[in-house]
């Protein structure tokens, strides 16, 4: 970081356009249409999830790739086979669904092994063809991967998640529609809920504060002191 302390000299990077509101996965079928007609739909272990989006697409060649728990590379190797001849890829889903078609637009443009661009584990290699354009339609609250230009991909025979990152990863467009994350199990709504506070902790003892970062925290710790109070009055 570089700047003075009263104004920090930073960069910010996010989806190239953002949607949001309740109701706003009935724009999916003219922001996807953009990009193409041939489309990957990455979702979660129930294709019923996806059922809302599909219903809009009735009229493009889809086809559907769904990831059983947290993207495993096998799972990944799987959808990019699955994405030959697609010319755009939806995820829609949790973090694990928005980070799995994250993966697969990204490697299914680029040459050799998947594994050459993981850190850790393999050589990190950077991408070097542009991925296909990617969507991303959280139906949970929690993870903020249709904003992040990295997916998490667990290895299992080496116990580890590793990371596939590039600039060219962020999504080209990001539908956050409230409305989708409404019928959510209670359990799942609190543990997602929970996955936000943690992320908004690790910024409170940073040295490298902005203000673009810090006063979205802010407001997160307020509204989670609302939501308690709340929650405390009902019991």
């Amino acid at each position: 970081m570089s700047g003075n302390s009263a104004n920090p000299a930073f960069e910010f990077a996010t989806a190239t356009r953002i949607i949001f509101g309740e109701g706003k996965l009935s724009e999916a079928p003219a922001a996807i249409e953009g990009f193409g007609r041939k489309v990957l739909v990455v979702t979660g272990r129930s294709p019923t999830r996806a059922a809302p989006l599909l219903d809009l697409l009735k009229e493009f060649d889809c086809a559907v790739h769904c990831i059983p728990g947290e993207p495993t590379l096998s799972h990944v190797t799987e959808g990019i086979r699955t994405a030959a001849g697609r010319e755009v890829v939806v995820a829609i889903g949790g973090g694990s669904a928005i980070d799995a078609g994250k993966a697969i637009a990204a490697l299914v443009t680029n040459p050799g092994e998947p594994l050459n661009y993981l850190e850790v584990i393999g050589r990190g290699q950077p991408l070097t063809e542009t991925p296909l354009p990617f969507i991303a339609i959280p139906t949970t609250a929690g993870t903020g991967a249709e904003v992040t230009r990295n997916a998490v991909i667990t290895c299992r025979d080496r116990r580890v998640k590793v990371s596939l990152r590039h600039p060219r990863m962020l999504p080209a467009v990001a539908i956050v529609d409230p409305a989708l994350t409404h019928d959510l199990p209670p359990a799942i709504t609190a543990a997602t809920g929970m996955d936000a506070l943690k992320c908004a902790c690790f910024l409170m003892p940073s040295v490298q504060q902005q203000a673009i970062s810090t006063k979205p925290v802010v407001q997160d710790w307020l509204l989670c002191e609302w939501v308690l109070k709340v929650r405390l009055l009902q019991v």
